[in-house]
């Protein structure tokens, strides 16, 4: 069917009822179909787009509008956005090259010498050292505090401060914090709350929906679910997303590929799914590992024994997540590294990689690897000890995964 009818049934496809549930809008949200009507988004690798006339493209360029160049705006690109900004309740999303690119675009967009950033000490050792070391030679202070201490948050505020920043739950040691009350202290002081997702994913907390201001993903990992490509992305309002950060993407080209962007899309399709039966098996090793002789504690929010719990389930729609570290019993620091190191080298089936969120259990040593760039100060600081290792759950069988484990655990001296 050609013609006026067949248009009008190809942008309805685009057009979606009120009221669809997270599920549905990971499978279908995006940009109506081509004229060629493909059920699977199509993949645009283009990096130019060729205009009607002149005039035209003067208007688009002046204005910004979709589609003019590659490094501003893609189809592709543009339907992984509006997907994962219906999926986190978002207006709008801007997705970048990496999750690294996503903190720096909101670094660039919000900020100016002299302003100041209240950051949780736990989070991802590159996000420290762009707000301590990279940021901070352009004239940007930032503190860093406890990750679930609301006094130490509310104590560093000055009148500088324009941003507060944390990921909850905290790469390696899965501290959660408390996110509407980071927002309300955030919004009292008139700062901005930013908090990084990438750990649970909109399928297991929104924390927009909680009040906070913009949410920050690693796509590489669970959005993606298959160690594929690098991805990230920004999610908030759009006099944010699209007044901020949209110029600034366009002039520092921190731009994701559109086909690392169609991978992507096509990850949040199974988002939920994943991240559920991650999140079971997750539970099963970390309360395996709990009754471990060799182990002396075992870090994982759905644990009772985690210090934020509860908090961690209200927040966190009853799961724990695919991630969880434990640290081994030793008498030295250098013990415990050793420990480490056996453990993670006696695996067999087990990925030694510092990725998460791929389908395939990967297990990592924090203090040699994601954190190996701080001081030893910076580590002790965040609880990053020698003997901690970190797993993030694949979709193998549980007991194969405990096996593996076991080759190490029941061999150390």
């Amino acid at each position: 069917m050609d013609g006026p009818d067949a248009e009008a049934t190809r942008l309805a496809r685009a057009r979606l009822p009120e009221g669809l549930r997270s599920e549905t809008l990971a499978v279908r949200t995006a940009l109506a179909p081509s004229q060629h009507g493909e059920n699977s988004e199509g993949l645009f690798l283009t990096s130019a787009f060729v205009q009607p006339n002149a005039e035209t493209s003067a208007r688009r360029f002046a204005e910004m509008e979709d589609f003019t160049y590659a490094r501003t705006s893609n189809p592709t690109v543009r339907s992984l956005e509006q997907r994962l900004a219906a999926m986190e309740g978002a207006e709008g999303c801007v997705a970048t090259s990496t999750g690294m690119s996503a903190i720096l675009l909101l670094i660039m967009g919000l900020l100016k010498a002299g302003d100041h950033v209240i950051c949780s000490r736990s989070v991802f050792g590159s996000t420290l050292n762009l707000f301590a070391k990279e940021f901070g030679k352009f004239g940007v202070e930032t503190s860093f505090v406890s990750q679930t201490d609301i006094d130490q948050w509310r104590a560093a505020l000055r009148p500088t401060t324009k941003l507060l920043f944390a990921e909850t739950p905290t790469n390696p040691l899965t501290e959660v914090c408390d996110i509407r009350a980071l927002a309300d202290l955030a919004h009292e002081a008139g700062a901005l709350l930013t908090v990084d997702n990438t750990f649970c994913s909109p399928a297991l907390q929104r924390p927009l929906a909680l009040g906070a201001d913009l949410v920050t993903h690693a796509g590489t990992k669970y959005l993606d679910g298959q160690g594929r490509v690098m991805a990230g992305a920004l999610c908030g309002a759009n006099r944010l997303v699209v007044d901020v950060f949209g110029p600034t993407l366009r002039t520092a080209g921190m731009t994701l590929a559109p086909f690392n962007a169609w991978v992507v899309l096509k990850g949040l399709e199974t988002l939920t799914l994943r991240m559920k039966a991650q999140s079971e098996a997750t539970l099963h090793v970390a309360r395996w590992l709990q009754a471990r002789p060799a182990v002396a504690r075992v870090h994982y929010p759905a644990l009772p024994s985690h210090p934020q719990h509860a908090l961690a389930m209200a927040q966190q729609s009853g799961h724990g997540g695919a991630v969880l570290s434990f640290e081994l019993r030793a008498d030295s620091p250098e013990a415990a590294r050793a420990a480490a190191f056996h453990v993670i080298d006696s695996t067999r089936v087990l990925s030694i990689a510092t990725n998460l969120g791929d389908t395939k259990s990967l297990i990592t040593h924090p203090a040699t690897t994601s954190h190996g760039r701080l001081t030893e100060a910076q580590r002790q600081a965040s609880g990053i000890g020698q003997g901690l290792v970190r797993l993030a759950v694949g979709l193998e069988h549980v007991d194969d995964i405990t096996d593996d484990l076991q080759r190490g655990l029941s061999t150390l001296a």
